[in-house]
This record gives C-alpha cells, structure tokens and sequence, in this order.
C-alpha cells in the first residue's frame, strides 16, 4: 500500500481508497487522479493499493477474494484500511472507495465483501461484483464473457452474489455510484446495467422504475437515473474505457461537500 497524508489533515479525517486500472501503478493512480489534491482540501488521507500480480490487475475472481476474510487482494486491502484507521484515528463514518476499470471491478468487490467499512463507492467502468468469478477458483483471472457483457440475469440474483459475499451480514452498505461509457470495448456497457441491477437489488429498489432520470447531468452527454438515496448509475454517451474521474462529484456523493 502507499498512503497520502495530507498536510491539512484534519482531525478525525476521512479515507478515500483510490484502486488503480490493469497495467496501473499505485503511482500512477495518485498522478493522475485528482484526489490527492482533494485531500489537501478537504483533510481526508488516500490509501493507494498496489496490484501484486505481473499485468498489475487485481484479483476479482477467486472465492478468497470474493468472501468476506477470505484472504485475497480484498481482504488485503481491508486491512489497509483497517490499519490507516488505527495509526490515524480516522473517522470510522467517512471511509469511501473508489477505482478505475480493474479498480472498480475491485470497488464493487469490496462494497460487497466488506460493506462494514465503508459509506459510499464510485465505480468508474467496472464489473458487477461477482461478475469476473473464475469457474475454477483461478487467480487474477480474466472473464471474457462477462468483460464483453455476456452475462446478464436478474437484480435479485446479482444482488445475491454480492449479499453471499458476506453471509449473515445484516448492517449498512455504502451507497453506490455507477459510471460507464457507452462505446466502452475493454469492459462492454452492458456491464453498466447489470451492475446498477446488482445495487438496486441489494438495496431492494425497483430497478425497472428508477425515481428519476436526468439528461445532460452531470454534464453533458451523461445521463444520471437515480434508483434512490443509495444508488445511481451514470451513462456516458461517446465515453469509452474508462470514464474520467469526476473529483467534486465524488466529493458530493462522499459527503466531503454538500
């Protein structure tokens, strides 16, 4: 892990967990991502995790990294978490997590397998949780049928992978922001709808009527559907892989501004 702790860090801060891309660096992420800046802003620390694996994607395939303590990249990231909470004496209420591409098929992952830990995730082109499973229990596996958005099924069903991840859990789940573009090719848009399914259903929202939908929001070209309070899904018309950040917004749905 690398960590970014801000010179106005403030008291009881916050964490934001920024997971990089395949072919990533922790390095890389801070660079070109705002939320460092963010944090001398705000006050919050970044955790970076760093992909051990050789094409530096993260393991969203194997049962241990798709169970709660199961060990794994996810499990690994917990306790970095765990640890920076601990040395910081951060705010348990304002832990957020957020990726890009394998870095928020890893965010979903982590929503699912640990919704204990944190209050909100932004999901930038990523995956359902559970979406990348290796049939037979591989490591850091790819999933052609799922990144090409093969894999479609029921809100229900999807929202029970992400609930197995955690058997027996009962408490709060951080609320969910959805991003991905339409002319996506590495991770297919199809993958857009069935992870909003996935959160709506966890969430126990109507997915097939979403309280509202607003064109040109945040921008234009981006649709925003808001299912309720813990999940929205952002549409990009002419984005491909992968969106790029939204900082304040993230701010927004983090709670850091109002």
């Amino acid at each position: 892990m690398y960590i970014y702790v801000p010179n106005n860090l403030a008291t009881e801060p916050g964490i934001v967990v920024a997971i990089h891309y395949c072919t990533g660096t922790a390095e890389a992420y801070y660079n070109g991502s705002p939320y460092a800046q963010l944090a001398e802003k705000h006050g919050f620390i970044v955790i970076y995790p760093e992909s051990p694996y050789s094409g530096s994607c993260w393991d969203v395939s194997s049962q241990s990294a798709l169970t709660h303590n199961g060990g794994g990249n996810s499990n690994s990231i917990a306790n970095m978490v765990a640890w920076t909470i601990d040395e910081y004496g951060a705010d348990t209420s304002k832990v957020f997590v957020t990726g890009s591409s394998s870095g928020a098929m890893m965010t979903n992952v982590m929503a699912a397998a640990y919704p204990n830990l944190f209050a909100a995730a932004t999901v930038y082109s990523g995956v359902p949780a559970g979406c990348f499973v290796s049939s037979s229990d591989q490591v850091d596996a790819w999933n052609s049928s799922c990144a090409q958005g093969n894999v479609i099924t029921t809100p229900e069903h999807w929202a029970n992978v992400a609930e197995d991840m955690y058997p027996g859990y009962t408490g709060s789940r951080p609320k969910m922001q959805i991003y991905h573009g339409s002319v996506d090719t590495t991770l297919y848009p199809q993958n857009y709808y069935e992870t909003c399914k996935q959160w709506a259903g966890v969430f126990g929202y109507s997915y097939d009527s979403p309280q509202q939908v607003l064109p040109n929001t945040p921008e234009s070209n981006y649709k925003t559907t808001i299912w309720g309070p813990d999940v929205q899904g952002i549409f990009a018309t002419g984005v491909g892989h992968t969106v790029p950040i939204h900082g304040d917004g993230d701010m927004k749905w983090f709670g850091f501004v109002s």
